[in-house]
């Protein structure tokens, strides 16, 4: 079973910690306020109320035991600044800080997080793409130029077979996914037709699906 630590409960840290306990894994939290641990403790096997900008008691947690160490602060990047350069410096495996502002991100993986996670951009750029498009459902950006879009079936692809459509060949998309009546289908077969009220997992390059849909 894998283990995290939360130092910080921001909305977006409160969400994954409610989240990681749902999928099963052992989760510490840490925070500075009485009220939020209390409140988020029964979603954590250990809770603390605790100023991790304290080297000695980010010490104390035995960081270097936890698969991932998440820094959830919010606005406060100063105290994510010292916490993620401390994680590392006790020989964290993993750390993931989370950030408001596209400068933080180059300062905080100097300070060494393996990674950095812009919540409201995130969603932002999700929720901009599916309302631009009454086709794109969802979207997920994987970085560079590739994603993953949730796509209503192209209407030329209604009653074929994804053997007969050869999508990858022609469409240079991969179909990772149908979705009919709320039940997922994942790894279609060479058989599969394709119906009008499905809608498509679907990854690959931007302009590629931009021009599928």
């Amino acid at each position: 079973m894998k283990s995290f630590l939360i130092v910080g409960m921001s909305t977006f840290g409160m969400h994954l910690c409610k989240k990681l306990n749902e999928l099963g894994t052992e989760v510490m939290i840490a925070d500075k306020d009485p009220e939020i641990i209390e409140k988020m403790a029964p979603f954590a096997v250990s809770a603390k109320i605790a100023d991790c900008t304290n080297a000695a008691v980010l010490e104390s947690f035995g960081v270097d035991e936890f698969d991932t160490c998440f820094v959830c602060l919010g606005g406060h990047f100063s105290d994510s600044l010292e916490i993620t350069n401390s994680l590392k410096e006790l020989g964290a495996k993993k750390v993931i800080s989370e950030v408001n502002r596209d400068i933080e991100s180059k300062f905080l993986l100097r300070s060494g997080a393996d990674k950095v996670v812009y919540p409201e951009l995130d969603l932002a750029q999700r929720v901009a793409v599916s309302e631009s498009n009454d086709s794109i459902f969802d979207a997920i950006d994987l970085g560079g130029q590739y994603v993953i879009y949730e796509i209503s079936t192209p209407e030329r692809w209604v009653g074929r077979t994804v053997r007969e459509l050869n999508i990858r060949a022609k469409y240079n998309v991969n179909v990772i996914a149908a979705k009919h009546n709320a039940e997922i289908h994942p790894v279609l077969s060479p058989e599969y037709l394709f119906k009008h009220e499905d809608h498509l997992i679907v990854m690959g390059n931007t302009k590629d699906i931009d021009k599928l849909v």
